[in-house]
């Protein structure tokens, strides 16, 4: 009875080989929408009252601009352009046809297939390098925070220790206390409100300074807070997919792919504009400021404000009854109650809104800038909603309430760097990027197939599904954005996953010339191979974390790239080769076989 060396497969390789198919099947589907690529849209939110296709289609035809679709949704329409430079001219054109409260977002949307979508699938995100549009490096300036505990400090002990006498001396707080007896007062006051704070006594006089450790607290949470409010700002501005990262000590990169006009993302990102509200006193004291107000004249405000602009979740601007314009606030729970404590035992009382905002001088130096913009009666108890007016023209009313509703920042930041890529040079970086990457591959699928025959074959099929696995690995990690230096992660992943199967074959050569047959070659080549493959793999791996943890931008995008590819050669280049060549080969007893 003759016998066929068909490979046997038991029920534990069989659950393999699905697991195997499985895996490459998802990386596939997750791989299929950056295939399509992406398509430029412009998404309008509807806070109320829904805009009809029509009439939307209708307003960008007398501009000149035909959509190839308009969506519509819930609370939102999506209209879908032929080209991407269009977007800004639509959105410009849309703006006067829609209500208040309508904001317009630009946005990419993906191409790909309705039943690939709402499996959960995405195509790959790229980078500012790959799609164009402005890259801002931000410089947080801590000064003015530490002016600000500085002041407090000298407003404590002014007002807890009254024989006293408080003035800042360089960087620190000097205190001078006229009374023996409260020079105790003094010490307890510094020790419990203010432990953070160096302090040493000389006689009656105490001097506070910031320790190093404190400075450097304050930096970190001041940098984290004014990245939550940047996030804000932009997502308040419309643009989708920004990237806002920490640089360093205290500086912020904010990338924003596919905005083509960065001056009015310059004027919100930029912009350190705040309000307060305050009492006005009956006289002054050190307790209080000299303010002008939107006039030029000059007021005496209480320095301590009643509320300030953290508590503020929403604010709208309107016309008034008089035809003014207006922002309309409201509070969150703990503002509510501030406010309403306050008026209520102020009634007949005037309260002033103060504006605050920094520039920089002639040297480059931080400088605030406060005026009133205006003072009113307080008429009744107030709650978590009221408006404020004053606040100029209503385009001024306008910019106003998106900066109080994205949030004030914590100290003022100066945009120090401004890079812009057009979209066509963002397009011509992905022809080139993949072109080299094309014409990586294509030549280590040739010299592979010509040197390895049979064996070549399967690695070059190897190094495909490699391929894939990789940029449906991309797609799925979610945050992960392609960007150039990440095409160049690719290419030396076709390198690296093409050593993976150089090792293992010249190993099972190498078995081979001892006299195995081919199925224990194949076997003990991979055994062996693999120790070998694992440790340059992880080697390589540290790096990539390294560059990642360490680096920042383009130094991130490679290493992401270098590190999943990593990820994805091991599995394709160890398990999917052998599965294949095991399904192949795996019973093959000849000795004799040209590798």
């Amino acid at each position: 009875m003759k016998t066929h060396n068909r490979p046997t497969i038991n029920r534990y390789a069989k659950w393999k080989y699905i697991v195997l198919a499985f895996t490459l099947l998802v990386m596939l589907l997750s791989a299929l929408p950056s295939l399509y690529g992406e398509q430029a849209a412009l998404h309008i939110n509807h806070r109320g009252q829904v805009i009809d296709a029509t009439e939307v289609a209708s307003y960008l035809k007398k501009q000149g601009i035909v959509p190839a679709a308009i969506n519509q949704q819930d609370d939102r329409t999506v209209v879908l352009l032929n080209d991407q430079s269009e977007q800004a001219k639509a959105q410009s054109a849309l703006i006067p046809h829609l209500p208040e409260n309508t904001t317009i977002a630009l946005a990419m949307d993906p191409a790909a297939p309705q039943w690939l979508l709402n499996a959960g699938f995405s195509p790959i995100a790229l980078g500012l390098d790959l799609r164009g549009g402005v890259q801002f490096l931000l410089e947080v300036d801590m000064e003015p925070v530490y002016q600000a505990h500085r002041q407090s400090v000298m407003d404590a002990f002014s007002a807890d220790i009254r024989a006293s006498r408080s003035r800042q001396v360089n960087d620190a707080v000097q205190v001078t206390v006229y009374n023996d007896e409260q020079v105790a007062a003094a010490r307890n006051l510094a020790r419990q409100q203010f432990s953070h704070w160096d302090s040493r006594f000389s006689g009656n006089t105490l001097t506070l300074s910031l320790s190093d450790d404190e400075k450097s607290t304050l930096r970190q949470l001041i940098v984290q807070q004014n990245l939550q409010i940047m996030r804000g700002r932009i997502t308040e501005l419309g643009i989708t997919e920004a990237s806002v990262q920490r640089q360093g000590l205290d500086r912020i990169r904010i990338e924003l792919p596919g905005v083509q006009d960065p001056a009015a993302a310059k004027d919100v990102i930029g912009a350190t504009a705040s309000l307060s509200f305050h009492s006005l006193p009956e006289m002054r004291s050190l307790h209080t400021q000299t303010v002008p107000d939107n006039s030029g004249a000059l007021l005496e405000i209480n320095r301590q404000a009643i509320l300030g602009g953290e508590h503020i979740i929403d604010a709208r601007a309107n016309l008034g009854e008089m035809g003014a314009a207006e922002v309309n606030i409201s509070l969150d729970g703990s503002g509510g109650r501030k406010m309403s404590q306050f008026s209520r035992a102020n009634i007949g009382q005037p309260m002033a809104t103060l504006y605050n905002e920094y520039s920089r001088d002639a040297n480059g130096e931080s400088q605030q800038v406060s005026r009133v913009i205006s003072v009113a009666t307080i008429q009744s108890q107030l709650g978590s909603r009221f408006r404020i007016t004053g606040a100029g023209s209503m385009q001024d009313a306008q910019e106003l309430a998106l900066l109080l509703r994205a949030g004030s920042l914590t100290a003022p930041v100066t945009i120090i760097e401004e890079r812009t890529i057009g979209p066509s040079l963002g397009a011509e970086n992905v022809q080139n990027g993949f072109a080299a990457l094309a014409l990586g591959l294509a030549l280590t699928l040739s010299f592979i197939a010509v040197w390895y025959r049979k064996m070549g074959w399967v690695a070059n099929l190897a190094l495909l599904a490699n391929m894939v696995c990789l940029f449906g690995l991309i797609a799925l990690l979610p945050g992960a954005v392609l960007t150039l230096p990440g095409i160049a992660g690719m290419v030396l992943t076709v390198g690296m996953a093409v050593d993976t199967n150089v090792l293992i074959f010249e190993r099972i050569k190498d078995k081979m010339r001892e006299g195995r047959t081919f199925a224990q070659s194949i076997d003990k080549g991979f055994q062996s191979a693999f120790t070998s493959i694992f440790d340059a793999n992880l080697t390589t791996m540290i790096v990539a974390l390294a560059l990642y943890a360490i680096g920042n931008g383009p130094v991130q995008g490679f290493a992401v790239t270098l590190g999943l590819g990593l990820l994805t050669s091991m599995f394709t280049g160890v398990f999917l080769s052998r599965a294949i060549i095991n399904l192949i080969w795996g019973r093959d007893k000849r000795r004799d076989v040209k590798v």
